[in-house]
Protein backbone atom coordinates (compact mmCIF):
# COMPACT_ATOMS: atom_id res chain seq x y z
CA UNK A 1 0.00 0.00 0.00
CA UNK A 2 1.22 3.52 -0.68
CA UNK A 3 2.68 5.28 2.31
CA UNK A 4 0.99 8.36 3.72
CA UNK A 5 3.74 10.58 2.31
CA UNK A 6 3.35 9.11 -1.15
CA UNK A 7 -0.41 9.45 -0.98
CA UNK A 8 -0.14 13.13 -0.18
CA UNK A 9 2.31 13.62 -3.05
CA UNK A 10 -0.01 11.84 -5.45
CA UNK A 11 -2.97 13.88 -4.27
CA UNK A 12 -1.13 17.13 -4.89
CA UNK A 13 -0.44 16.23 -8.50
CA UNK A 14 3.31 16.75 -8.12
CA UNK A 15 4.55 13.19 -7.78
CA UNK A 16 6.94 11.34 -10.08
CA UNK A 17 7.41 7.75 -11.12
CA UNK A 18 10.20 7.28 -8.57
CA UNK A 19 7.84 8.08 -5.65
CA UNK A 20 5.42 5.22 -6.34
CA UNK A 21 6.26 1.58 -5.77
CA UNK A 22 4.75 0.05 -8.91
CA UNK A 23 5.98 -3.45 -7.99
CA UNK A 24 3.11 -4.05 -5.56
CA UNK A 25 -0.61 -3.38 -5.34
CA UNK A 26 -1.29 0.22 -4.35
CA UNK A 27 -4.40 2.07 -3.21
CA UNK A 28 -5.42 5.69 -3.50
CA UNK A 29 -8.34 7.51 -1.87
CA UNK A 30 -9.82 10.21 -4.11
CA UNK A 31 -10.08 13.66 -2.55
CA UNK A 32 -12.45 16.53 -3.35
CA UNK A 33 -9.94 18.10 -5.75
CA UNK A 34 -10.11 15.02 -8.00
CA UNK A 35 -13.91 14.71 -8.00
CA UNK A 36 -15.40 14.62 -11.48
CA UNK A 37 -12.23 13.64 -13.34
CA UNK A 38 -12.29 10.83 -15.88
CA UNK A 39 -10.38 7.79 -14.64
CA UNK A 40 -8.06 7.69 -17.67
CA UNK A 41 -7.15 11.38 -17.39
CA UNK A 42 -6.41 10.98 -13.69
CA UNK A 43 -4.19 7.93 -14.29
CA UNK A 44 -2.32 9.49 -17.22
CA UNK A 45 -1.56 12.54 -15.10
CA UNK A 46 -0.38 10.66 -12.00
CA UNK A 47 1.21 7.46 -13.33
CA UNK A 48 4.17 9.23 -14.87
CA UNK A 49 6.39 6.87 -16.86
CA UNK A 50 3.57 4.45 -17.68
CA UNK A 51 2.62 4.50 -21.40
CA UNK A 52 -0.98 5.47 -22.13
CA UNK A 53 -1.54 2.21 -24.01
CA UNK A 54 -0.49 0.28 -20.89
CA UNK A 55 -2.87 2.29 -18.69
CA UNK A 56 -5.85 1.63 -20.99
CA UNK A 57 -4.95 -2.07 -21.11
CA UNK A 58 -4.81 -2.26 -17.30
CA UNK A 59 -8.27 -0.67 -17.05
CA UNK A 60 -9.75 -3.04 -19.67
CA UNK A 61 -8.32 -6.08 -17.86
CA UNK A 62 -9.75 -4.92 -14.52
CA UNK A 63 -6.31 -4.36 -12.97
CA UNK A 64 -7.30 -0.83 -12.00
CA UNK A 65 -10.56 -0.78 -10.02
CA UNK A 66 -12.80 1.73 -8.30
CA UNK A 67 -14.25 0.63 -4.94
CA UNK A 68 -13.33 -3.01 -5.77
CA UNK A 69 -15.40 -2.92 -8.97
CA UNK A 70 -14.28 -2.94 -12.59
CA UNK A 71 -14.29 0.46 -14.24
CA UNK A 72 -14.12 1.96 -17.70
CA UNK A 73 -11.59 4.50 -18.90
CA UNK A 74 -14.30 7.18 -19.04
CA UNK A 75 -15.64 6.43 -15.53
CA UNK A 76 -15.84 9.54 -13.32
CA UNK A 77 -14.12 9.40 -9.93
CA UNK A 78 -15.54 11.13 -6.87
CA UNK A 79 -14.54 12.13 -3.35
CA UNK A 80 -14.01 9.04 -1.18
CA UNK A 81 -13.58 6.53 -4.04
CA UNK A 82 -10.78 4.02 -3.46
CA UNK A 83 -8.68 3.16 -6.50
CA UNK A 84 -6.83 -0.14 -6.56
CA UNK A 85 -3.83 -0.21 -8.90
CA UNK A 86 -2.27 -3.59 -9.70
CA UNK A 87 1.53 -3.98 -9.92
CA UNK A 88 2.91 -2.28 -13.03
CA UNK A 89 6.28 -2.88 -14.62
CA UNK A 90 7.84 0.34 -15.81
CA UNK A 91 11.22 1.33 -17.13
CA UNK A 92 13.47 3.32 -14.85
CA UNK A 93 12.61 6.98 -15.19
CA UNK A 94 15.17 9.76 -15.13
CA UNK A 95 14.46 12.91 -13.18
CA UNK A 96 13.51 15.53 -15.75
CA UNK A 97 14.38 18.33 -13.33
CA UNK A 98 12.52 21.59 -12.87
CA UNK A 99 11.19 23.64 -15.78
CA UNK A 100 13.65 26.36 -16.70
CA UNK A 101 13.47 29.82 -15.16
CA UNK A 102 13.23 31.25 -18.69
CA UNK A 103 10.13 29.18 -19.51
CA UNK A 104 8.43 30.06 -16.23
CA UNK A 105 9.21 33.76 -16.72
CA UNK A 106 7.93 33.66 -20.31
CA UNK A 107 4.57 32.21 -19.23
CA UNK A 108 4.23 34.76 -16.42
CA UNK A 109 4.90 37.55 -18.93
CA UNK A 110 2.23 36.22 -21.31
CA UNK A 111 -0.79 36.03 -19.00
CA UNK A 112 -3.74 37.68 -20.76
CA UNK A 113 -6.31 37.15 -17.98
CA UNK A 114 -6.25 36.05 -14.34
CA UNK A 115 -8.58 36.11 -11.35
CA UNK A 116 -9.23 33.86 -8.35
CA UNK A 117 -10.61 31.00 -10.46
CA UNK A 118 -9.07 31.25 -13.89
CA UNK A 119 -5.79 31.81 -15.71
CA UNK A 120 -5.46 32.39 -19.46
CA UNK A 121 -2.06 32.54 -21.15
CA UNK A 122 -0.86 33.29 -24.66
CA UNK A 123 0.90 29.99 -25.38
CA UNK A 124 3.81 30.10 -27.83
CA UNK A 125 4.13 27.75 -30.78
CA UNK A 126 6.43 24.80 -30.06
CA UNK A 127 5.46 24.42 -26.40
CA UNK A 128 3.29 21.44 -25.45
CA UNK A 129 0.47 22.00 -22.98
CA UNK A 130 1.79 19.10 -20.85
CA UNK A 131 4.78 16.78 -20.71
CA UNK A 132 4.85 13.25 -22.08
CA UNK A 133 5.94 11.34 -25.19
CA UNK A 134 9.53 12.48 -24.79
CA UNK A 135 8.63 16.00 -23.64
CA UNK A 136 9.86 16.76 -20.12
CA UNK A 137 7.80 19.85 -19.41
CA UNK A 138 4.81 21.65 -20.82
CA UNK A 139 2.72 24.63 -19.83
CA UNK A 140 1.05 22.90 -16.88
CA UNK A 141 4.29 21.59 -15.36
CA UNK A 142 6.00 24.98 -15.71
CA UNK A 143 3.12 26.88 -14.11
CA UNK A 144 2.84 24.41 -11.23
CA UNK A 145 6.57 24.80 -10.60
CA UNK A 146 6.20 28.58 -10.71
CA UNK A 147 3.24 28.51 -8.30
CA UNK A 148 4.03 25.80 -5.71
CA UNK A 149 1.40 27.14 -3.30
CA UNK A 150 -1.42 26.90 -5.86
CA UNK A 151 -3.49 23.97 -4.56
CA UNK A 152 -5.33 23.37 -7.80
CA UNK A 153 -4.24 24.13 -11.37
CA UNK A 154 -5.57 22.16 -14.33
CA UNK A 155 -5.88 22.59 -18.09
CA UNK A 156 -9.43 23.44 -19.17
CA UNK A 157 -8.71 22.48 -22.77
CA UNK A 158 -5.72 21.83 -25.02
CA UNK A 159 -3.92 23.35 -27.98
CA UNK A 160 -1.67 21.47 -30.37
CA UNK A 161 2.00 21.93 -29.58
CA UNK A 162 2.58 23.97 -32.76
CA UNK A 163 -0.52 26.15 -32.29
CA UNK A 164 -0.10 29.43 -30.42
CA UNK A 165 -2.63 31.56 -28.57
CA UNK A 166 -5.24 31.56 -25.80
CA UNK A 167 -5.07 28.63 -23.39
CA UNK A 168 -7.31 28.39 -20.29
CA UNK A 169 -6.31 26.87 -16.95
CA UNK A 170 -8.62 26.54 -13.96
CA UNK A 171 -7.56 27.41 -10.40
CA UNK A 172 -10.68 25.83 -8.88
CA UNK A 173 -12.33 22.49 -9.66
CA UNK A 174 -15.75 24.14 -9.87
CA UNK A 175 -14.43 26.46 -12.59
CA UNK A 176 -12.82 23.54 -14.44
CA UNK A 177 -16.02 21.49 -14.50
CA UNK A 178 -18.22 24.46 -15.44
CA UNK A 179 -15.99 25.55 -18.32
CA UNK A 180 -15.64 22.00 -19.62
CA UNK A 181 -19.43 21.74 -19.68
CA UNK A 182 -19.57 25.08 -21.50
CA UNK A 183 -17.11 23.73 -24.07
CA UNK A 184 -19.21 20.59 -24.56
CA UNK A 185 -22.34 22.73 -24.95
CA UNK A 186 -20.61 25.04 -27.47
CA UNK A 187 -20.98 28.02 -25.12
CA UNK A 188 -17.35 29.09 -25.39
CA UNK A 189 -16.55 31.18 -28.44
CA UNK A 190 -13.13 30.16 -29.81
CA UNK A 191 -11.70 32.08 -32.76
CA UNK A 192 -8.55 31.15 -34.65
CA UNK A 193 -6.50 32.77 -37.40
CA UNK A 194 -4.97 30.51 -40.04
CA UNK A 195 -3.15 31.05 -43.30
CA UNK A 196 -4.11 28.39 -45.83
CA UNK A 197 -2.94 27.41 -49.29
CA UNK A 198 -4.63 28.69 -52.44
CA UNK A 199 -7.78 30.77 -52.73
CA UNK A 200 -10.50 29.77 -50.27
CA UNK A 201 -13.69 28.99 -52.26
CA UNK A 202 -16.12 31.92 -52.33
CA UNK A 203 -19.30 31.17 -50.44
CA UNK A 204 -17.78 28.28 -48.48
CA UNK A 205 -18.50 29.12 -44.85
CA UNK A 206 -18.76 25.76 -43.10
CA UNK A 207 -17.10 22.35 -43.23
CA UNK A 208 -19.24 19.64 -41.65
CA UNK A 209 -17.28 16.39 -41.85
CA UNK A 210 -16.88 13.67 -39.17
CA UNK A 211 -13.37 13.03 -37.89
CA UNK A 212 -11.84 9.73 -36.84
CA UNK A 213 -8.62 9.36 -34.87
CA UNK A 214 -6.21 6.62 -35.93
CA UNK A 215 -2.82 5.50 -34.72
CA UNK A 216 -0.25 4.39 -37.27
CA UNK A 217 2.09 1.44 -36.67
CA UNK A 218 4.81 3.97 -35.90
CA UNK A 219 2.70 5.23 -32.98
CA UNK A 220 1.96 8.55 -34.70
CA UNK A 221 -1.58 9.85 -34.21
CA UNK A 222 -3.41 10.91 -37.35
CA UNK A 223 -6.95 12.21 -37.89
CA UNK A 224 -8.99 11.68 -41.05
CA UNK A 225 -12.41 12.55 -42.39
CA UNK A 226 -14.39 9.34 -42.01
CA UNK A 227 -18.10 8.56 -41.81
CA UNK A 228 -17.39 6.44 -38.70
CA UNK A 229 -15.89 9.44 -36.89
CA UNK A 230 -17.33 11.98 -34.47
CA UNK A 231 -19.46 14.90 -35.79
CA UNK A 232 -17.18 17.88 -36.45
CA UNK A 233 -18.18 21.37 -37.61
CA UNK A 234 -15.92 24.32 -38.41
CA UNK A 235 -16.98 27.79 -39.61
CA UNK A 236 -14.79 29.93 -41.87
CA UNK A 237 -14.64 33.61 -42.79
CA UNK A 238 -12.12 35.11 -45.21
CA UNK A 239 -10.06 37.81 -43.48
CA UNK A 240 -7.71 38.59 -46.38
CA UNK A 241 -6.77 37.12 -49.75
CA UNK A 242 -3.24 36.92 -51.13
CA UNK A 243 -1.88 35.69 -54.47
CA UNK A 244 -1.78 32.00 -53.55
CA UNK A 245 -2.91 32.06 -49.92
CA UNK A 246 -5.90 33.05 -47.80
CA UNK A 247 -5.98 34.32 -44.24
CA UNK A 248 -9.02 32.83 -42.50
CA UNK A 249 -10.90 33.66 -39.32
CA UNK A 250 -12.13 30.34 -37.97
CA UNK A 251 -14.69 29.43 -35.31
CA UNK A 252 -15.14 25.98 -33.87
CA UNK A 253 -18.55 24.46 -33.23
CA UNK A 254 -16.93 21.23 -32.03
CA UNK A 255 -13.46 20.72 -30.62
CA UNK A 256 -11.96 17.55 -32.10
CA UNK A 257 -8.27 16.75 -32.24
CA UNK A 258 -6.59 18.53 -35.20
CA UNK A 259 -10.05 19.63 -36.38
CA UNK A 260 -9.07 22.87 -38.13
CA UNK A 261 -6.03 21.33 -39.80
CA UNK A 262 -7.93 18.32 -41.13
CA UNK A 263 -10.98 20.30 -42.25
CA UNK A 264 -8.74 22.72 -44.14
CA UNK A 265 -6.95 19.80 -45.77
CA UNK A 266 -10.33 18.26 -46.64
CA UNK A 267 -11.43 21.53 -48.26
CA UNK A 268 -8.29 21.52 -50.42
CA UNK A 269 -6.68 24.43 -48.56
CA UNK A 270 -4.19 22.99 -46.03
CA UNK A 271 -2.80 25.21 -43.28
CA UNK A 272 0.55 26.82 -44.05
CA UNK A 273 3.48 25.17 -42.29
CA UNK A 274 1.53 21.99 -41.47
CA UNK A 275 4.00 19.12 -41.87
CA UNK A 276 1.41 16.44 -41.04
CA UNK A 277 -1.63 17.47 -43.10
CA UNK A 278 -0.14 20.16 -45.33
CA UNK A 279 1.24 20.60 -48.83
CA UNK A 280 5.02 20.14 -48.87
CA UNK A 281 5.57 22.29 -51.97
CA UNK A 282 3.44 25.12 -50.59
CA UNK A 283 5.21 24.91 -47.23
CA UNK A 284 8.60 25.22 -48.91
CA UNK A 285 7.37 28.28 -50.80
CA UNK A 286 6.19 29.87 -47.55
CA UNK A 287 9.54 29.14 -45.90
CA UNK A 288 11.10 31.55 -48.39
CA UNK A 289 8.65 34.14 -47.00
CA UNK A 290 9.95 33.50 -43.49
CA UNK A 291 7.44 30.95 -42.17
CA UNK A 292 9.10 28.59 -39.70
CA UNK A 293 6.04 27.17 -37.90
CA UNK A 294 2.40 26.20 -38.27
CA UNK A 295 0.35 29.28 -39.17
CA UNK A 296 -2.48 28.61 -36.71
CA UNK A 297 -3.21 30.94 -33.79
CA UNK A 298 -5.97 30.81 -31.15
CA UNK A 299 -6.69 34.52 -31.21
CA UNK A 300 -9.86 35.00 -29.11
CA UNK A 301 -11.97 33.46 -26.37
CA UNK A 302 -15.43 34.58 -25.26
CA UNK A 303 -17.39 32.89 -22.46
CA UNK A 304 -19.47 33.44 -19.34
CA UNK A 305 -17.33 33.31 -16.21
CA UNK A 306 -18.52 30.47 -13.92
CA UNK A 307 -17.93 32.48 -10.74
CA UNK A 308 -19.09 36.00 -11.58
CA UNK A 309 -21.51 35.35 -14.43
CA UNK A 310 -19.82 38.16 -16.39
CA UNK A 311 -18.82 37.70 -20.01
CA UNK A 312 -15.07 37.42 -20.51
CA UNK A 313 -13.50 38.49 -23.82
CA UNK A 314 -9.77 37.91 -24.22
CA UNK A 315 -7.49 38.26 -27.22
CA UNK A 316 -3.96 37.12 -27.97
CA UNK A 317 -2.36 39.21 -30.73
CA UNK A 318 -0.93 37.49 -33.79
CA UNK A 319 2.75 36.68 -33.08
CA UNK A 320 5.28 39.02 -34.68
CA UNK A 321 6.78 36.16 -36.75
CA UNK A 322 3.38 35.52 -38.38
CA UNK A 323 2.76 39.21 -38.94
CA UNK A 324 6.05 39.34 -40.85
CA UNK A 325 4.93 36.50 -43.10
CA UNK A 326 1.72 38.38 -43.96
CA UNK A 327 3.72 41.51 -44.75
CA UNK A 328 6.03 39.47 -46.99
CA UNK A 329 3.01 38.10 -48.87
Amino acid sequence: MLSGVTMRALCSGRTSVTEIDFSQVSFFTVGPEQTGQRLDNFLIKHLKGVPKSRIYRLVRKGEIRINKGRARADSRITDGDILRIAPIRVAESKDAGEPSVELRRYLNDHIVFEDEGLLIIDKPSGLAVHGGSGISHGVIEALRAERPDQRFLELVHRLDRDTSGCLMLAKKRSVLLALQQSLIGNRVGKTYLALVAHSWPRGKQTVNAPLLKNQLSSGERIVRVDARGKPSVTHFEVAKRFKDSTLLKIKLETGRTHQIRVHCQFAGNPVAGDVKYGDQGYNQKLQSQGLRRLFLHASQLRFEHPLSGDWVDVEAPLPVALERVLKAL
